[in-house]
């Protein structure tokens, strides 16, 4: 593992999307280099459970109810995070992207190998919600009660989530 880079991101809400104005995306670029096999068993020990591995769905979704981890096992896409006047994100093998509940994301395009694994802290059941009046309703409220995660995906408990995610920003 290599110490990575960090983009975070901030969004508001756009169209029936709600985003996360208080807590921002953050986008770990080349975490692994060429041990991409390494990454759920990272997450996995930083109490970000409930894995899954596929893709990326190709239209805006968002989760009311979970932040969300996602780890890129091979490949390179085009993602779409924000809502449709968010900002196009590109990544590839080895980056790790947090998502904070609420923040819509869509996959524009990706490679044939594109394999992403995405998981929750303290292994939270996840809904999905998508770009529409009625997913929106209720959605906020549910946002706001979402449990801080105990520890950062990548580094624990001194990563920069923690710092970004402070609980003052809540």
């Amino acid at each position: 593992m290599t110490k990575s880079d960090v983009t975070i991101f901030y969004f508001e809400k756009n169209g029936y999307i709600p985003n996360n104005p208080t807590l921002p995306v953050l986008h770990y670029k080349k975490v692994f280099q060429n041990n991409e096999d390494k990454i759920e068993t990272l997450i996995t020990s930083n109490n970000w459970k409930n894995t899954w591995i596929n893709g990326i769905y190709y239209f805006h979704h968002y989760h009311s109810n979970a932040h969300e981890v996602l780890g890129i096992l091979k490949g390179s896409g085009l993602l779409l995070i924000g809502g449709e006047s968010g900002t196009k994100v590109i990544v590839n093998s080895g980056d790790i992207l947090v998502l904070p509940a609420g923040t819509g994301h869509k996959k524009l395009s990706a490679s044939i190998d594109f394999q992403v694994i995405g998981a929750y802290p303290d292994g939270q059941e996840f809904n999905l919600k998508q770009n529409t009046k009625e997913d929106l309703e209720g959605a906020e409220e549910e946002i706001e009660k979402v449990a801080f995660p105990s520890k950062d995906p990548v580094y624990g408990e001194d990563g920069p989530l923690m710092k970004f995610w402070s609980k003052t920003n809540r």
